[in-house]
């Protein structure tokens, strides 16, 4: 990469959810979950300050015995409603009172614990070539295949379509199928500008880190899933 760059990871850990009940502090594996992200951020080469904000005093204590640096999150930014940008935001205008402005910021939300610093850096690494071509950001993603006909099953299990599907075409007449993909929540960087210009964790030109699927907790099916593939991957943790 050159000269060293300053590269801050942002952990968002609110202390309410309506799911699972104080699930940043729910245990995998005897750890809380905000453990394996703050773990990741550290061990990582490249990362050279992990931040993790919290409207919960618990949450930060936690985060501070894993030797998080923390930010108190302001309570009208931890509602259920609340997105996770401005998070973002409030931690980097927080961080420049300080005078501290990095080159680089990462996002790394607590729910996806399978994601480790080999994960990160390799991601990073990815994005630093790409960045060179002229990319601002990225997020890793997995594939959803090639096709052109999605549709949405909404919480009332009524579908809409994402497409005109009044004009679909035959496949055979499509002259071009593009690969669509999601992110899977567990990375984001971007460089410090793109951040200023869009106000957001995803920059005006992304790039995409594709990964296998990973799941990101959001049920406490997930928690008792992703405990068992930790478990036998058999990885330690310090």
């Amino acid at each position: 990469m050159g000269q060293l760059k300053e590269i801050l990871s942002i952990i968002p850990a609110r202390g309410g959810s309506k799911r699972i009940e104080r699930k940043n502090l729910k245990l995998i594996l005897d750890k809380p979950l905000i453990f394996y992200s703050i773990d990741a951020s550290k061990k990582s080469k490249f990362i050279t300050k992990t931040i993790l904000t919290s409207e919960d005093e618990e949450i930060l204590e936690v985060a501070k015995s894993f030797g998080a640096k923390t930010i108190k999150r302001p309570k009208e930014l931890a509602q259920d409603t609340s997105k996770t940008a401005p998070v973002v935001m409030d931690v980097v205008n927080q961080l420049e009172e300080q005078n501290y402005k990095p080159d680089y910021v990462v996002l790394l939300q607590p729910t996806s614990p399978q994601r480790d610093e080999k994960y990160i850096d390799c991601a990073l690494e990815y994005f630093f070539n790409k960045e060179k071509e002229g990319y601002d950001s990225c997020f890793s993603a997995f594939s959803l295949g090639v096709t052109h006909a999605k549709w949405k099953i909404g919480f009332d299990n009524k579908l809409e379509p994402l497409y005109d599907h009044r004009k679909r075409p035959r496949w055979q007449d499509v002259t071009e199928h593009c690969p669509l993909i999601s992110e899977n929540g567990a990375f984001y960087v971007l460089t410090y500008k793109a951040l200023k210009q869009t106000k957001d964790f995803i920059g005006l030109n992304p790039c995409a880190y594709i990964t296998p699927k990973m799941i990101d907790i959001d049920t406490p099916e997930d928690f008792l899933r992703v405990e068992e593939i930790m478990k036998n991957d058999k990885k330690t943790f310090s």
